[in-house]
């Protein structure tokens, strides 16, 4: 059996991070196979007329589609 080695996350909590298709800031992160996997909340626009129905601004991606903004 052959040992995953992982270093540190990357990007830390609350930290503002853009990736393809928009830019938010990192809300958690875990350990995944050689990698880290970040919740990302991206920026809400403006409150439609129907209200917010929850969570629609959150994603989650790996490290390496992740760049510092």
């Amino acid at each position: 059996m052959a040992a995953i080695r992982v270093t540190g996350p990357k990007f830390r909590q609350t930290q503002w991070v853009s990736f393809i298709g928009g830019e938010g800031a990192v809300r958690s992160y875990t350990p995944g196979a050689g990698s880290w996997t970040y919740l990302i909340e991206m920026t809400l626009g403006p409150e439609p007329n129907f209200g917010r129905v929850g969570a629609e601004t959150t994603v989650m991606l790996n490290e390496a589609d992740l760049r510092a903004a």
